[in-house]
């Protein structure tokens, strides 16, 4: 896994008409760290996350990636694909193709996204599947599998585009709890080989197992940021005390 570039963003921002969704964020992220992001329903963190990959387009803000800067606003089609390269992206939602199999939807990822051989991608999916102990699987189609094997394949096609920085949107939310664990193992192990990692959740004692540093967000703005004991055992604003107060 690519872990040698750290990840920069400057001055992001997002409206939905007249709703500012991100307030001007700038965050750095070294190489191999594992950020966890918090905060309240509808304060912006998943939009953060789906402006790095450009599948919100941001009002501004530059991306910078290891050596790839990217004027997010203005971005060409080649210059939104170069950063898909770099920042591989699990959907709460799996956001699998229904008609094709789990073999099928991590090949699709490399070959549109990489441009990797389709023999290559065979290759390289079915180790991955064997990676996530859905090797068994790969000739299913998502309407046969569980909600976490749907999510461990998920994952599977993010880490198989080997990318700079993998972006987890709340990937246990859409799973019924029996399912919840064996993603979160998934992503221990994702974690363990150090990958650079932005994660939502709201599953907070996985957040202070895995994260290096927690990320409060409320209202399209960073409140505060620290190590997970500071943040989740000591938080100094208010608004993040009334937070954790509901959630914990």
């Amino acid at each position: 896994m690519s872990n040698t570039k750290g990840i920069s963003i400057s001055g992001l921002s997002k409206s939905f008409g007249e709703s500012a969704v991100l307030r001007d964020i700038s965050l750095e992220i070294q190489p191999g760290e594992r950020v966890v992001i918090i905060g309240p329903s509808g304060t912006g963190k998943s939009t953060l996350l789906r402006c790095l990959n450009c599948l919100d387009r941001p009002d501004r803000g530059v991306i910078r990636v290891g050596d790839l800067s990217v004027d997010a606003a203005n971005a060409s089609r080649a210059e939104i694909l170069a950063l898909r390269r770099r920042t591989s992206f699990v959907f709460q939602n799996y956001a699998l193709f229904a008609n094709k199999t789990a073999l099928q939807n991590i090949t699709q990822a490399l070959i549109t996204v990489k441009g990797m051989p389709k023999s290559a991608a065979d290759a390289r999916a079915r180790t991955i599947l064997q990676d996530t102990g859905l090797l068994d699987k790969a000739d299913a189609y998502p309407a046969a599998l569980s909600g976490g094997q749907q999510q461990r394949v998920g994952i599977g096609r993010a880490m198989a585009l080997d990318a700079d920085l993998m972006l987890f949107d709340e990937p246990t939310s859409a799973l019924d709890p029996e399912w919840v664990g064996e993603v979160l193992d998934l992503m221990r192990r994702v974690a363990e080989q150090g990958q650079t990692m932005l994660i939502v959740t709201h599953e907070m004692q996985f957040a202070r197992e895995i994260a290096d540093r927690i990320i409060f967000m409320s209202g399209g703005d960073v409140i505060e940021q620290g190590p997970p004991d500071q943040i989740l055992s000591d938080p100094q604003d208010p608004r993040t005390r009334a937070f954790l107060r509901r959630v914990q």
